[in-house]
Order: C-alpha cells, then structure tokens, then sequence
C-alpha cells in the first residue's frame, strides 16, 4: 500500500464521495500507515463511552471517525476551487506543493 498522502494536517479539504459529499472541513490528523485522514466535522459517528474513573460520566459522545485520503481533495487557498497537488522542484532541491489549477503556491 502507498505510504504517502497528498494532504497534511491544518490543509482545508473538500469531500468528494460519500454521504458527506461536498463538505469543507480542516484536516485534523493524518494516519499515511492506514491512508486514511481525520477532517473536522466530516464524517461524525456516534461513540457509546464508559465511566472510567470514579465520578466520571459516560453516555454517547459525536467524534469524528476517520476517512480514506482518496475521498477528499485539495482545496487551493487562492483560487478556492479543489485541486490535486502538483510539485515543482526549486534549484536547491527542495519541492513546493503548487495548485495543478492556477500554479499558485500551496
């Protein structure tokens, strides 16, 4: 499996498949082991916790579950449209992430 994604936490994504098809939401975390990412208020489960500790209340707790990197994309931060990443490789080697729309800087 491919240990790389094209998102990184704080990166602002749109959904594009799923029941949350079209949202916006931050990137919270990313897991590039499972491929998977946890974006902010997408994708929002309901959690059955437990009294662990003694005065602690348990009861159903709304948390965001975790979703394939391939049902989000990229949202460009100029030209505010959903884009994939594209690289360009500067003179000393290092790589920018450039919007594949507008060629802007991500």
């Amino acid at each position: 499996m491919n240990k790389k994604v094209h998102v990184k936490t704080g990166d602002t994504v749109v959904v594009i498949s799923g029941k949350d098809k079209g949202k916006k939401g931050t990137v919270l975390a990313v897991s590039p082991k499972e491929g998977k990412v946890i974006v902010e208020k997408i994708n929002v489960v309901s959690k059955h916790v437990k009294p662990r500790k003694m005065g602690e209340v348990g009861g159903i707790v709304k948390a965001e579950a975790a979703l394939y990197a391939s049902k989000v994309q990229l949202v460009c931060p100029s030209c505010k449209k959903p884009t994939r990443v594209a690289h360009n490789i500067n003179a000393d080697g290092t790589k920018d992430r450039i919007c594949a729309k507008c060629k802007e800087q991500i």
